[in-house]
């Protein structure tokens, strides 16, 4: 690697923090709304996708670096270079729009398909989160002033809180929700928030089943590390690890992301449970 993990992690966490006052000065005023790709993208989403990129090219170069973006996908030199920088510039779009204030900027450091290292900002909340493998996860506010995030202990399946997204679901997400235990149900934006939430220690499980669609390398890559570097675990139903990265970008299937824990019961619980609900198609 040409630059230090910890100088590249600087630079993620400083990128987010400017890409998150881009966001909250556009949050402020009207948006101009277009579709692309069969969902919602503003000005907003544009002109912090152009920083990220433009500060983390300025700073690293494009010999050993290659850029994977949401709204500027890169080429075939994403499979050429040792490492890939995936960045989604505003996760939550349709949280942004609607003022729920539960959105965020993702910018994860690839390598050998799984993530390295990240920011994800939180602009409403005026906070950073950010881990390097090895090394535990933080979250920093605007004084500078860092935690430690750590996942909460709860064991129990029946004490989870079960963390859910606002409009991104369906009749069979929906069904299985209903047929899992749980203390409650947590209702947020984007899967940055969400996982974010759980590495804090606000709840304890989230589920996402494909459809039509299904999360891509900029949705997962940087929230996932900050949870797993505070002590949580994501991966598929069958326990089986997430890749980024891959030809197909998507990551089809159902993925589970919780408090480690927990982690066991839940692979072992959700097949049987999803089994259920696909009875009922």
């Amino acid at each position: 690697m040409q630059r230090s993990p910890e100088y590249l992690l600087e630079v993620a966490r400083r990128t987010a923090w400017g890409a998150a006052d881009i966001l909250l000065d556009y949050y402020r005023r009207p948006l101009k709304i277009r579709q692309k790709n069969g969902g919602p993208v503003t000005d907003a989403d544009l002109a912090a996708d152009r920083f990220i990129l433009s500060e983390l090219r300025s700073a690293c170069g494009n010999e050993a670096f290659a850029y994977l973006s949401e709204e500027t996908i890169g080429g075939l030199e994403r499979f050429e270079r040792p490492f890939l920088w995936v960045v989604d510039p505003l996760d939550g779009t349709r949280d942004f729009i609607d003022h729920t204030g539960e959105f965020a900027v993702h910018i994860a450091l690839v390598e050998s398909g799984r993530p390295v290292l990240a920011a994800v900002a939180w602009p409403v909340r005026e906070r950073v989160y950010f881990a390097r493998k090895g090394c535990g996860a933080y979250s920093e506010n605007r004084a500078g002033v860092r935690e430690r995030l750590q996942v909460s202990q709860i064991s129990q399946l029946d004490q989870c809180r079960i963390i859910v997204s606002r409009v991104h679901r369906d009749w069979r997400l929906d069904a299985l929700l209903a047929r899992l235990p749980k203390r409650e149900r947590i209702v947020h934006g984007g899967l940055g928030c969400k996982l974010c939430a759980i590495a804090a220690g606000e709840a304890e499980m989230y589920v996402g089943l494909s459809g039509r669609s299904a999360p891509c390398d900029w949705d997962l890559a940087a929230p996932q590390i900050v949870l797993t570097e505070a002590g949580g675990a994501m991966s598929r139903f069958d326990g089986g690890d997430l890749l980024y990265n891959q030809p197909d970008l998507h990551l089809w299937g159902g993925l589970i992301a919780d408090n480690g824990v927990t982690h066991g019961s839940w692979c072992k619980l959700l097949p049987d449970v999803l089994s259920q609900v696909e009875q009922l198609d």
